[in-house]
């Protein structure tokens, strides 16, 4: 097994240091070099280059799981043991999600609404309930803030706005794309947290015209919009885990991972690892 690993690491290492790092000899590492290649290793060494590319084409953040089953999309089956260890030996670490600040504060004279949702997080139709917070991400130039709306039905992201401030007018945006592409239907469940744009009153007006529900959590209990907070840590985690430049790289860089990855390519673990695409496509919605 030792020997294995140097023999898959040379290219990236000297030899003679990870020989001594294992406590192996160089000589009997030779001496096993030259032996026939095993039947099992030439296909371990074949695997590794096609797991390579699905790592690199998920743009690192699958971990064995995700990688099993898009193989397995591919027709190779495998076992996610031995995809972890192919992963480790090859050093593929996925991204993973940082804990964030809260950036809501909530307004003592606004209205509250109750939390109808009641952590009810699967729904059976898709634009039956939305659920929107607010997020933060700094670049060189500068905080911006991203307020996103997601349906619960699929997780997608149907309404997403970044701005320099973070007030009423940033809900009230990621609404109005929402609405605009997404026409939901009257009764819709918008839960959010108290946080004082989403309790002012020209954005409850907006809920109030299209007939929504309105559900919101309980003060400072962040498990009441956990899909929500989750979808913000996995962004912050594969997307925005490096420090932007400028503001207009930072809009970029999210537009295409919500708009070309997320909403469309990456699989999620909740939807038994179909893309979102996959599972409205199969659930015929």
């Amino acid at each position: 097994m030792r020997y294995a690993f140097i023999d898959s690491h040379r290219h990236r290492w000297p030899v003679l240091v990870m020989c001594n790092v294992l406590e192996v000899s160089s000589s009997g590492y030779y001496a096993w070099r030259g032996r026939p290649e095993s039947r099992r290793s030439r296909e371990d060494r074949e695997l590794k280059k096609i797991i390579r590319l699905v790592f690199t084409e998920s743009r690192q953040t699958y971990g064995g799981e995700r990688v099993v089953d898009e193989l397995r999309d591919q027709g190779i089956r495998c076992g996610r043991r031995r995809v972890t260890r192919l992963m480790k030996e090859d050093g593929l670490q996925p991204k993973k999600a940082r804990r964030f600040r809260v950036t809501t504060i909530a307004e003592p004279e606004h209205e509250k609404a109750p939390n109808v949702l009641g952590r009810e997080f699967t729904v059976d139709a898709p634009d039956t309930v939305w659920v929107g917070d607010i997020t933060y991400l700094w670049t060189r130039e500068g905080w911006l803030y991203l307020a996103s709306l997601l349906d619960l039905y699929s997780r997608r992201i149907v309404g997403w706005v970044m701005d320099e401030r973070m007030d009423t007018s940033l809900v009230e945006k990621a609404w109005k794309m929402a609405v605009m592409h997404h026409h939901p239907p009257t009764h819709l469940l918008h839960h959010s947290d108290r946080g004082s744009q989403y309790t002012s009153e020209s954005y409850l007006k907006l809920l109030e015209k299209a007939g929504c529900v309105v559900s919101m959590s309980r003060t400072g209990n962040c498990y009441d919009n956990a899909v929500m907070e989750s979808f913000h840590a996995t962004l912050k985690g594969e997307c925005a885990y490096r420090k932007f430049t400028t503001k207009a790289e930072a809009r970029l860089a999210l537009f295409e991972y919500i708009e070309v990855w997320y909403n469309r390519q990456r699989l999620h673990s909740s939807l038994g690892y179909l893309s979102l695409l996959e599972f409205e496509q199969s659930s015929g919605h």
